[in-house]
């Protein structure tokens, strides 16, 4: 599915035929480990997205920038051919909306925790919206990932950077 996806099938394209095809194996196989294609779908994207990194815990900035830093840098190389064609997809089926959700809910929560323990320890301001800080850390990189929206922008240091940003605004007074 993931080869089919970075060659330039749509998501809306795909079908279990095509897929068991490219396997080498007959539909049968497939329909005896996924009940459908969107069950093959959200395991495909788990496995390009890989598992969440766990924060060291030793510093805010640092945790954050390995969350970041883990959302710009998906280990497989078809996710910049893959992740674009995700986004139509996601607007157009709520059930691909929900599989998105499903699989970046606990990397949020990470985020999240990171956040909440930064406030507890006094290092961020207690009345930051930790959603839209959330939402500040993950924008730029995931526009510069997906749409490759400003090629002057350096993708080698973003979540540094951004995070650097991000937390100047945030931090504790």
């Amino acid at each position: 599915m993931l080869d089919l996806l970075a060659e330039g099938a749509s998501v809306e394209s795909l079908s279990i035929e095509a897929i068991a095809a490219r396997a080498g194996v007959g539909k049968a196989t497939i329909y005896r480990r996924w009940s459908g294609k969107d069950a093959l779908m959200v395991e495909a994207i788990r496995k390009l997205k890989g598992h969440p990194p766990m924060p060291a815990g030793a510093s805010v900035r640092d945790d954050l920038v390995t969350l970041v830093s883990a959302a710009a840098r998906l280990r497989d190389p078809r996710a910049d051919k893959i992740m674009p064609c995700l986004v139509p997809e996601m607007h157009r089926n709520p059930q691909q909306y929900d599989m998105y959700q499903e699989i970046v809910a606990p990397r949020r929560e990470l985020m999240r925790e990171v956040l909440r323990r930064g406030i507890r320890t006094g290092d961020l301001r207690p009345d930051i919206d930790l959603e839209l800080t959330m939402a500040m850390l993950m924008g730029p990189t995931t526009l510069q990932r997906v749409l490759k929206w400003n090629p002057q922008l350096s993708e080698e240091n973003l979540a540094e950077r951004t995070v650097d940003a991000v937390l100047a605004g945030i931090a504790a007074r």
